[in-house]
Parts: structure tokens; C-alpha cells; sequence
């Protein structure tokens, strides 16, 4: 008797255990802030972000669809989700865009094309993007991202739901972009991301200023990445909840033509 007892008694509380951690894996799941690291390299200080795409709900954003405004930086997106119950975890500004402030090339948000793949070669008003090879960071719809060439993007013909197209290219197919020189005086803030998984993304900002050199060297030899592509230069920046904002000092930071965020439901 003094055995059932023992027995029925703990039944509960394990019962109740497993539910609590049930509960708790559920929530980190859907509200688990991104993992971001500062690291050395070379010398350079830089802030790096690791997302896992089957939790971390990535996408893109240029304009608000009610009023069609843009909306140029991370805290009006930040202000946006927070009308509509959703918390910013992670943004980071998109790829390169032209003085009437549009993406200068391909952009796709929730599967919609709002700017088309720009095929343009050498032409000078483009600056960094018109650097050759330009490419696409693309995430389809079975939740894969890439990062490719425009070319290799053009010919596979896969429709992507959110995509953005920048340039140069940092690395592709584990070379160095071969336009780039080492000991290049070109000092400026950069952004640039890489998948180096279908599910894995990386986003890294140049907390001072490097040369795209340097910045692809951190992508190949200290993050592991096959093919990255750069985002942008002198403007651009990370948000991470909790952390705030690396890379530009503020006072060089511009309006965006697209944001990457990562938003999830209110706790």
C-alpha cells in the first residue's frame, strides 16, 4: 500500500514538469533573441549574427502597406511591430539603393517582386554595385535561403518570397571576390550576409572601418562561408534586442530602402 502511494504521488508533479518544459521549449522557440557575438578578426572588431530560419521568422521590409511610406530605419519598423503586437528580436539594413532611395536592384517582399533583378553592367553611378559579380541573398518559399550570383539566380529561375540584390559579391564558390586588394585604403562600416547552411544565415557588421578585402576574409576563413554578399558600406547597422545597435555611428546612418527583421508575437 505504502508503494501505491509513493507511486501516485509522484505521478503528478512529473506530469506537471514535463509541461512546464513543454511550455517553456514552445515559447524559446518563438521568442528566443538571435544569436549575436562580437569577435576579433584580423585586428577588427565585429558584430555577427547567427539566425536559425526554421525559428527565427526572417523577412524584409520597405514600406508600410497602409500608407505606402517608407519606413527608412530600424525604429519606425521597431514602432510599426509594436502597433500590431509584434516585437523586433533582429533587423539589419538591405542591399544598396539609388538616390531616389528604391532598391537599385532585385527586391522581393512576401513573395512579391517590388523591384526587378538589374542586369546593368558598369555603370558608374551604381557605385559598389555595380562591382562585378553583384549577387542575390534569397530565402524561397520552402523556407531555404542562398546566396548566388545574379547570374546563377537569373539562370536558375526560382521564384523567391523575400530577396534582395547587392554588390560585389564577398566570396563566391569559396574564392575571394578577385576584384578586391588586400592592402586597399578603402576604409568604410560594412554589412554582409551569407547562408552557410539552407536553414542557417549570417549577418556580420564592421564595427570600425575595413576594406572588402578584410570584411571577405571574415566571411570565408573565420565564418565559414562558401558565398557571401555585401549589403552595404558607411551606413549600415545591426539591432539586436537586449544589445542595441553595432556598426556606422549614428550620425552617418541614412533611410533604408529595405530592412531584414525578424519579429515575433508579444510576450
Amino acid at each position: 500500500m505504502p508503494f501505491h502511494l509513493h507511486l501516485t504521488s509522484r505521478l503528478p508533479r512529473r506530469l506537471l514538469l514535463l509541461a512546464l518544459l513543454a511550455g517553456a521549449a514552445g515559447c524559446s522557440a518563438s521568442s528566443r533573441t538571435p544569436v549575436s557575438r562580437e569577435l576579433v578578426f584580423d585586428g577588427q572588431n565585429y558584430r555577427v549574427v547567427a539566425l536559425d530560419l526554421k525559428h527565427d521568422p526572417l523577412s524584409l521590409h520597405w514600406r508600410d502597406p497602409a500608407s505606402g511610406e517608407a519606413y527608412g530605419d530600424i525604429e519606425t519598423l521597431q514602432q510599426w511591430g509594436e502597433a500590431r503586437g509584434q516585437r523586433l528580436l533582429f533587423a539589419a539594413n538591405a542591399g544598396i539603393y539609388d538616390r531616389q532611395n528604391a532598391p537599385l536592384g532585385l527586391y522581393v517582399e512576401d513573395g512579391k517582386t517590388q523591384v526587378p533583378l538589374n542586369m546593368a553592367h558598369g555603370n558608374p553611378t551604381s557605385g559598389n554595385f555595380s562591382l562585378l559579380p553583384n549577387g542575390v541573398f534569397a530565402i524561397y518559399a520552402d523556407g531555404h535561403a542562398a546566396v548566388r550570383t545574379s547570374a546563377a539566380f537569373k539562370a536558375d529561375g526560382k521564384p523567391a518570397r523575400w530577396a534582395t540584390q547587392s554588390g560585389p559579391m564577398l566570396v563566391i564558390d569559396g574564392q575571394i571576390n578577385p576584384s578586391f586588394v588586400d592592402d586597399s585604403g578603402s576604409l568604410k562600416w560594412r554589412s554582409g550576409v551569407c547562408a552557410k547552411s539552407p536553414t542557417e544565415v549570417v549577418f556580420a557588421v564592421s564595427e570600425v572601418p575595413v576594406n572588402f578585402h578584410g570584411f571577405a576574409r571574415l566571411f570565408r576563413d573565420k565564418l565559414g562561408c562558401r558565398d557571401a554578399l555585401y549589403l552595404d558600406g558607411s551606413i549600415s547597422q545591426i539591432f539586436v534586442e537586449g544589445q542595441g545597435y553595432a556598426g556606422a555611428p549614428a550620425f552617418l546612418v541614412k533611410p533604408y530602402a529595405g530592412i531584414f527583421a525578424v519579429f515575433v508575437p508579444q510576450r
